[in-house]
């Protein structure tokens, strides 16, 4: 299947693969990698590689309809995953590995490595556009803004974990981990099941159960938006010392990531309460 490499989504995939490998194969030159942020970049790079290599190959023999899996909504979600991860990547590598003033050899790698790094989250970011699901269709669930949607408040969910530190002993900010864990548990079985062929043997409407549920999440985020920012914060200003793993900035980042995800919450919310009503 020939169309697999030179339709527009064909096209995005085999830029994807290039920048991605370019990044990936330029940091390793450096050799500058070490640490959490430079094994996150690199493990982003290289598995977007594999994964979308992978996706091409089954595509262009024709493999995929093999799979026990709903190869639509994979694809969506993947290239929606991916185009997370690698714009992550794009802002932490540089922001990490690169100083100023750049003028050695080394430097001038890194930087390249982060603009193929830019340029491969606009390849993801343009294949997840052409494979959204126009207004109307709903053969594929997580490639409407519904599903998309999905994928982005699960990947959100594990940036906070990863900024999570100090919370236990505050009733209020254990709370809002519960919050964070149940949706991300609740969404991530959701992606799954959709993944897998598996929510037609839910024995009730799903479309009105995914309202209800975004309903509940969106009611519980706002709690932790409210909550998380009075206790992480309560009675402390930021240290003149606050570096890169500073306890205040990870609250700080935190903070805003919850307000992201109780924004897509509800975008999510209205966009499903349309497609059911």
């Amino acid at each position: 299947n020939l169309r697999a490499l030179t339709s527009w989504v064909g096209i995005a995939r085999l830029s994807a693969i290039v920048l991605s490998c370019l990044a990936f194969s330029l940091v390793a030159s450096t050799g500058l990698f070490m640490g959490p942020y430079g094994t996150w970049c690199m493990f982003t790079w290289c598995f977007c590689f594999t994964v979308t290599l992978l996706v091409l190959l089954l595509e262009l023999l024709e493999l995929y309809p093999l799979l026990p899996l709903s190869w639509d909504d994979f694809t969506a979600a993947f290239s929606m995953l991916a185009a997370l991860m690698v714009f992550t990547s794009s802002v932490v590598y540089p922001a990490t590995f690169i100083s100023s003033p750049c003028s050695s050899s080394q430097c001038a790698r890194q930087a390249v490595a982060s603009t193929a790094s830019c340029l491969c989250f606009l390849a993801y970011a343009v294949e997840v556009s052409l494979t959204r699901a126009k207004p109307g269709d709903i053969s594929s669930f997580l490639s409407t803004v519904p599903g998309l949607l999905k994928v982005f408040e699960a990947y959100v969910a594990c940036l906070i974990f990863s900024l999570l530190d100090a919370y236990s002993g505050e009733p209020g900010l254990m709370w809002c981990v519960a919050v964070y864990s149940i949706c991300f548990i609740f969404t991530l079985l959701i992606i799954i099941f959709t993944i897998g062929r598996c929510l037609t043997y839910i024995p009730c409407p799903l479309e009105k159960v995914l309202v209800g549920y975004n309903f509940l999440a969106l009611l519980m985020y706002l709690t932790a938006t409210i909550l998380w920012p009075l206790y992480s914060f309560r009675g402390q200003s930021r240290p003149n010392s606050c570096g890169r793993d500073c306890s205040w900035n990870k609250h700080l980042g935190i903070t805003f990531l919850t307000i992201f995800n109780l924004i897509a919450y509800l975008v999510d919310l209205v966009y499903s309460t349309r497609m059911v009503f």
